[in-house]
């Protein structure tokens, strides 16, 4: 028996004809979906606008260069990203770990701090005259520095996927390879690994889809990717054909990575077992106790005690300075207003899509959500060029508006809010609808008493991931934000970039406490497994 679980079957199924949408949710869910061609269309547009100059730009041995470095970091990202989130995912979900609790939220918490943040406090920790530079650290300048960065700041998503994986997996399925003989290890490689791989694959190649797009983080470390030269032809050269032309590239290499996801996903769907199972024992780690707790601490030094540190010491060198620290309580509610838009919309327009990819799977499902994929794979610069170049085109009136800023962010990251949603989507089914009103309940009733319940899961975890991201979000703020509009992000931005760290910690240490409260609320609520 070569694998106990996730074989398929050497018997042909007979196919099942799936029930079609109705076509006022096709229509609306489709129509949703290709907001997502307007920044494609724009990025064809300026491409094709330059006639024979995009394939000149395509052909240039630099971007040959920037192709190789760009696909080197996003591989990098994928070993760091594993290297340190399976370990941390097993470690708090099979064994005896003291502190488990503790030490999941901590393994989940790197998502409350931004890459471009991460990367300044690497920077302020370990430049040539950072606070850790005596201690003979090689330079945090270059590829191993961005690699670092990123795979610290995109390890949460193994560790959400590996634990979710480890949580569903039936011990039944490793005791019966046991029980024919095979050692620990020879059991956990054909009954938990291929449970165990398509999930770590699923969230590996998010953290490499989010590493291959990144600007901030390797803008500050001096890492020359895709990402950054898309930036410097849009901001200094003002080349926005040869700049489309690299977004375009970028698109193609990112979609190759959407469509591995894709069928992980679907090996996933097949792994995942059903009814219900026992929990397993944890695994006693003995001697291996004190080790374990040293890795894990080592991680969360790395990942959130560096910032702190460095945040805290900004704060003290300024106070003892005489440096004036300001609050920005302005950019503090304009954060807080902007994310929280987006996050309203992008859960309303994620609850068709959601309802199509769950109830109805099939070509037009997909569209869509490769749709949605397309448009978190775009770069931010080029999908804030999009909104500007649609609302001065199509609508005026919303040309550097909140609401151009809002749609955008919530455009960017509605994948999220569709697969927050697409799990608590599956259980509103039909007979389950059918039997609330077989009880005599209306329509209100029914909404009230079945499906928003089902649902409140999904909307929260959507929305607040939306908030947390749009928190962060720097590049489509830097471009849309309307006149006298600044975020935490961009006053953080701003002072780092101009050296005035003092004056960069205020924003920082706000939009960390922001964060880490709707990490806190996510794990709370059971929206993120911990």
């Amino acid at each position: 028996m070569a694998s106990l679980v996730g074989a398929r079957s050497p018997v042909r199924r007979p196919s099942i004809r799936r029930a079609a949408p109705p076509w006022p949710l096709l229509v609306v869910a489709l129509g949703i979906a290709t907001l997502a061609l307007i920044p494609l269309a724009y990025l064809l547009l300026r491409a094709l606008d330059s006639g024979t100059g995009a394939l000149e730009t395509l052909l240039r041995p630099r971007t040959l260069e920037l192709v190789v470095s760009t696909l080197a970091l996003g591989l990098a990202v994928i070993v760091g990203a594993v290297t340190l989130g399976v370990p941390l995912a097993w470690l708090t979900v099979r064994t005896d770990l003291p502190w488990r609790k503790a030490w999941s939220v901590v393994a989940i918490a790197p998502l409350a701090v931004p890459s471009y943040l991460l990367a300044f406090a690497f920077v302020g920790a370990l430049a040539p005259r950072g606070w850790l530079a005596g201690l003979g650290v090689p330079s945090i300048y270059g590829f191993w520095g961005a690699a670092l960065v990123l795979s610290l700041a995109t390890m949460p998503y193994v560790v959400i996927a590996t634990r979710a994986a480890l949580m569903r997996l039936d011990p039944a399925t490793e005791e019966a390879a046991r029980s024919l003989g095979r050692g620990p290890w020879e059991a956990a490689r054909t009954a938990v690994l291929p449970v165990l791989v398509p999930a770590v694959g699923a969230g590996a190649l998010l953290a490499c889809l989010y590493a291959v797009s990144d600007f901030g983080a390797v803008s500050i470390l001096r890492y020359d990717t895709l990402a950054t030269a898309i930036y410097s032809q849009y901001r200094f050269s003002f080349d926005r054909s040869s700049a489309a032309s690299l977004a375009l590239l970028l698109l193609s290499l990112a979609l190759l990575l959407v469509w591995a996801e894709g069928r992980i996903r679907r090996r996933v769907a097949l792994s995942t077992p059903h009814g219900r199972r026992r929990v397993p024992a944890p695994v006693r780690l003995g001697p291996w106790r004190l080790p374990a707790m040293l890795y894990c601490g080592a991680v969360a030094s790395l990942a959130l005690g560096i910032p702190l540190a460095t945040i805290t010491i900004w704060l003290l060198d300024g106070l003892i300075a005489g440096s004036r620290l300001e609050v920005g309580l302005e950019a503090l509610r304009d954060s807080v207003v902007l994310a929280t838009g987006a996050a309203l919309v992008a859960v309303l327009l994620a609850l068709p899509l959601a309802r199509l990819v769950a109830h109805f799977p099939g070509r037009a499902a997909t569209l869509a959500d490769r749709l949605l994929y397309a448009v978190y794979a775009i770069p931010s610069i080029s999908l804030a060029l999009a909104v500007v170049f649609f609302t001065l085109n199509a609508v005026p009136l919303l040309y550097q508006t909140l609401f151009a800023l809002v749609l955008a962010i919530s455009l960017r990251y509605l994948v999220q809010a569709v697969g927050a949603l697409r799990g608590p989507m599956l259980q509103v089914s039909p007979r389950t609808v059918e039997a609330a009103r077989s009880l005599g309940e209306g329509s209100v009733g029914v909404l009230r008493t079945v499906t928003l319940p089902l649902l409140r899961p999904g909307i929260v975890a959507g929305a607040m991931l939306v908030l947390l991201s749009g928190l962060k979000e720097l590049p489509l703020t830097l471009l849309l934000a309307p006149p006298g509009t600044s975020t935490l992000a961009t006053e953080l931005w701003d002072a780092a970039r101009e050296a005035f760290y003092a004056q960069a910690a205020i924003p920082a240490a706000l939009l960390l406490v922001i964060s880490f409260l709707s990490v806190g609320l996510l794990v709370r609520r059971g929206e993120v497994e911990a």
